[in-house]
Parts: C-alpha cells; sequence; structure tokens
C-alpha cells in the first residue's frame, strides 16, 4: 500500500519563495532586453553586446559551484539575502561602468548572486512540497518567474519613456532588491518554512562537495543531465538572440521591451498547464514539444533574416518561441527535484544546475562567437537545429530516468 501524501498548502510558499521570486525577476526582467543596448553605450559593437548579455549567464555558471555548498551550509532564508546584496553590488557596477569590461564585471557578479538565489528557492520548494504536487509548484514558480520577465521589460520601457536614460533601470532593479529584502525579513511565513533555518542542523558539507555529487551521479548528469542542458541552452539564448535580433532590424529600446513584455505575457499564462500536464500525465509531455518548438523558432527566425517586414516576423516567432517556452515552465526544476529527492536535496540540485547552467552559459557564447563569424542569422540556425536535436535526446531519456510511478 502506497503512503498518501501529506497535505499541502499552496499559501505556504507564497511568502518563502513565490513573491520573492516576482520581485527579484521583475528587476532583472527590466534590465535583460537592454543589455545589448546598454552595452553600446559603452563602445560595444553587436558581438560584443551579445557577449557581455552572455556573462550574465557565465556568472549563473560560475556561481552554480559554491551555491549548494552555501545553500546547505546557510539554510535558504540566509543564502537568499546574501545573494540579494551582492546583486546589488553587481547592478552597481554595471550602472557605473564606463568601460565594455566594467560592464561585464557587473553582469558576472549578477549572474552568480541569481545562481544561490535560484537555487535557494529551488532547495525550498523540493524539500516543502510533497511529490504528487511537486510540477504544479515548480511550474508555478516558473510562471512566477515568467511574470517577472513580463512586467519587468514594460516597466523598463516606461522608466526610459519618463526619464530618457536608459540607464535608469538599473535604480530600478536594486530597488525590487530591497523589496525582496524585506518580504523574506518581514512577511508572515505560515508554514515556518523560512523561520525553521535556525533550528536546522546543516549538514558538514564543503565547498567543492557539488563536483563530487556530480561524479558520484554521473550517469544521470551525462545522459538526461546533457539532453536537459539544450533546453537551458535554448532559453538562455532566446533571452540574448531577441534584443539582438531586435537591434540588427533597428527596433528602438522601448519598441524592444514593449514586444518582449508582450510576448512574456504568452509565456507566463501557460506556466500552470504545463504543471498540471506533468503531474497528471508525466513529464515527457511538456518537455519534448517545449524543446522541439523553441528549436523550430530559432530555424523559422534565423530564415526570417532576408524577409521584407522583418519587424512582423520578429514579433511573430517571438510569440511562437514563447508559447514553446510556456508550456515548458518548470520541467527543468522538476526533473531535477525527482532526481534529488527531497532529504538534503540542496547539493544535487547545485549540481543538477551547474549542468544546466553550463548550457545556459555557452550557448550565448556559442551565438556571438557565430554572430561575429558569420551572422546572426546562422546563429539562430545552429542554435535551432540543436532544438530539435535535444527534443530527440529528451523522448529518449525522460522514460529511462523518470518513470511515471517515481
Amino acid at each position: 500500500m502506497s503512503t498518501p501524501e501529506p497535505e499541502f498548502r499552496w499559501r505556504s510558499i507564497v511568502a518563502p519563495a513565490l513573491l520573492p521570486t516576482l520581485l527579484f525577476t521583475i528587476g532583472e526582467g527590466a534590465i535583460i532586453p537592454l543589455i545589448p543596448s546598454l552595452a553600446a553605450q559603452v563602445g560595444a559593437d553587436l558581438a560584443a553586446a551579445g557577449f557581455v548579455a552572455a556573462l550574465l549567464l557565465v556568472g549563473q555558471l560560475l556561481g552554480d559551484l559554491p551555491a549548494g555548498w552555501i545553500v546547505a551550509r546557510l539554510g535558504e532564508r540566509a543564502a537568499m539575502l546574501g545573494a540579494l546584496g551582492s546583486a546589488g553590488v553587481g547592478i552597481a557596477i554595471s550602472a557605473l561602468a564606463p568601460t565594455v569590461a566594467l560592464l561585464g564585471l557587473g553582469m558576472l557578479v549578477l549572474g552568480a548572486s541569481a545562481a544561490v538565489f535560484a537555487l535557494a528557492r529551488h532547495a525550498l520548494l523540493t524539500t516543502a512540497v510533497p511529490a504528487a504536487y511537486r510540477a504544479r509548484a515548480l511550474s508555478t514558480l516558473g510562471g512566477v518567474f515568467r511574470l517577472g520577465l513580463m512586467i519587468g521589460p514594460f516597466v523598463g520601457a516606461l522608466i526610459i519613456t519618463l526619464t530618457g536614460e536608459t540607464g535608469a533601470v538599473y535604480w530600478f532593479a536594486i530597488a525590487t532588491l530591497v523589496g525582496v529584502a524585506a518580504s523574506l525579513l518581514l512577511l508572515p511565513d505560515p508554514e515556518g518554512l523560512l523561520r525553521r533555518d535556525p533550528e536546522v542542523e546543516r549538514p558538514a558539507v564543503r565547498p567543492l562537495d557539488v563536483l563530487r555529487t556530480i561524479g558520484a551521479r554521473r550517469d544521470v548528469l551525462a545522459r538526461l543531465g546533457l539532453a536537459a542542458l539544450t533546453v537551458s541552452a535554448l532559453r538562455a539564448s532566446r533571452q540574448v538572440l531577441l534584443p539582438l535580433w531586435a537591434v540588427s532590424i533597428g527596433l528602438g529600446d522601448a519598441q524592444t521591451a514593449t514586444i518582449i513584455g508582450a510576448t512574456a505575457a504568452v509565456d507566463f499564462a501557460l506556466f500552470y498547464l504545463g504543471g498540471w500536464l506533468m503531474d497528471r500525465f508525466g513529464r515527457l509531455y511538456t518537455a519534448v514539444p517545449s524543446t522541439l518548438g523553441l528549436g523550430v523558432g530559432f530555424i523559422v527566425l534565423a530564415l526570417s533574416a532576408a524577409a521584407a517586414d522583418p519587424v512582423a516576423w520578429f514579433v511573430g516567432v517571438a510569440i511562437g518561441l514563447a508559447l514553446a517556452n510556456g508550456i515548458g515552465a518548470g520541467i527543468l526544476m522538476t526533473m531535477g527535484s525527482d532526481l534529488a529527492g527531497r532529504t538534503d536535496p540542496a547539493l544535487f540540485l547545485g549540481a543538477w544546475r551547474l549542468i544546466l547552467d553550463a548550457g545556459g552559459a555557452g550557448a550565448p557564447l556559442l551565438l556571438a562567437g557565430l554572430t561575429a563569424a558569420f551572422s546572426l542569422a546562422v546563429g539562430a540556425g545552429v542554435l535551432g537545429v540543436l532544438g530539435l536535436v535535444g527534443g530527440g535526446m529528451l523522448a529518449w531519456m525522460i522514460p529511462r530516468y523518470l518513470p511515471r510511478d517515481r
């Protein structure tokens, strides 16, 4: 006889995970679409602007190495508060940067901080949410992330319109970090998910234990992890490619932020459907369609380079990519939680996120290199083919590592 799942209250995760995620992502979402323009203001060409945008993701990759240790050692709330402080430093460096190099450094620091913050909330939900609700909870977290990415660009566009300064979005982002800290410290935590931290005896962990975990779980990470890496690569490339494509076809900063914000609304609208499908039918039924859809969208965008009306094609493809991405909300976090289990998940999740962020950091760098060597369209086409390969890998690997009765 199977053991019944414990009762789960959705309100228990609002204050410790969902609201902080929303505020953090609104600030990040205001900056991300404007990174190429901000880089151009300090002297970057198109390829260099793509490289600077990719450094945000490289920072996430570098942050994954200590993130599992930090969360396992300090607890979720302390880790998130520390990440907020370092994120503020990264944004301040970027805001004051007179050169491309310093702007890139600021993006690295911001990305590393985001990695620690993301792992802490992921570990919190992995521990707190019963398996029967896991996909819906994590897809809701992914949906909140998408909501922040939807609101952020609109706020950024409004700030630019009111101030006439693209750089003003930096100071708005710092204000959102203050809001996140206040939500973690002051708002009620109904189930004590964060307040438990001081009473929990933390395991003895070392900074390099994430690498040891990779060695111990190398089979699943080298197979299912590699397949999931392609999804992360496409998602990260999408965040870099769309602003770069907008610059290449002559769209203004406010127009770019508005279009990307509108597609984020489409992305956000599908998050709960994706989680329900995962809990009801299995992880396969969102992972594969989402990945194939992203790959096809990249290829269509590449083929639209010579179109007579590039703006219309850009808007259409951006919406298609949002549909594909939205149906897969939370899939990578859910697969990681399935594999990690609910007891002390931070180290495995650190290893899992390190693999995923390797794709997230490497793909935009590949895009920047292909843009410099050939063209932005060639880069989009290559990444589209990667998406088709990744969809096939997921179709093969998920039934072997994540059977429906897990």
